[in-house]
């Protein structure tokens, strides 16, 4: 199964009558956020817009707006998933764990009390993949300001975030295991079809307006099947 399988899976999964209630904290949280990504977008985006191209690009305004228009719509709402996904980490990791269950018979490693433990320390787990954002980000935030150079920033953008959106929800299944980032990278890198293809998926729905506010449950119940099926090996006794 690809990217796109284990994307449909996260939207079938999130509606099973076992796993919908531990969905409705992440998606309140999503929606919540995602609506005032797309207020803020509306009210603040003109202005910025019309002062980021040289003028000496101003002939080719309209040629050149829908890509400078995609791009801040990517930058906008990959930040705000980033942010909902820190607030919604304990929950998250809940909703991961029990996804497993639900798919292999078998749930992660402790009892109910380690779920607990396990899904506080998540946030830390967000906070060192803010770190790594940012190092990486920064320079990709700079090529927005360089003429000529900014055309590119809308793909640059792109394929950080479809990359970074696995990470970010590949996280859940695989932190409920105890492995650090670094090997959740090393083992997302051994697979970059699968995880690129995913991570694309989640990026393009995280700029539809409505579609968005699933993002996240789709995302971490996509992901679990992503983890345990296509980088785990476990067989699936019962799928979504």
């Amino acid at each position: 199964m690809g990217g796109l399988g284990y994307w449909l899976a996260g939207w079938r999964l999130m509606w099973q009558p076992g796993l919908r209630r531990f969905t409705l904290i992440p998606l309140l949280i999503n929606t919540l956020l995602f609506g005032l990504a797309g207020w803020l977008l509306l009210s603040l985006a003109g202005a910025w817009v019309e002062g980021l191209l040289p003028d000496w690009l101003d002939f080719l305004y309209w040629l050149l707006m829908p890509i400078v228009v995609l791009g801040l719509l990517l930058a906008t709402f990959f930040t705000f998933t980033l942010v909902a996904n820190l607030i919604a980490a304990p929950f998250n990791a809940v909703l991961a764990a029990r996804v497993e269950t639900h798919l292999t018979g078998q749930p992660p490693p402790g009892d109910d009390q380690g779920m607990i433990t396990g899904a506080v320390g998540a946030v830390a787990g967000e906070v060192g993949r803010l770190l790594y954002l940012a190092a990486w980000a920064i320079p990709l935030v700079i090529l927005w300001f360089i003429p000529g150079l900014n055309l590119l920033a809308p793909f640059a953008w792109f394929l950080f975030s479809a990359w970074m959106m696995s990470l970010e929800y590949v996280d859940n299944p695989a932190g409920n295991h105890g492995l650090s980032f670094a090997e959740q990278r090393r083992r997302l890198r051994q697979r970059p079809a699968l995880t690129l293809g995913f991570g694309s998926l989640m990026t393009l729905m995280t700029m539809v307006p409505v579609a968005n506010f699933f993002a996240m449950p789709v995302g971490v119940c996509g992901a679990t099947r992503m983890w345990v099926e296509g980088f785990e090996g476990k067989a699936i006794r019962r799928a979504g």
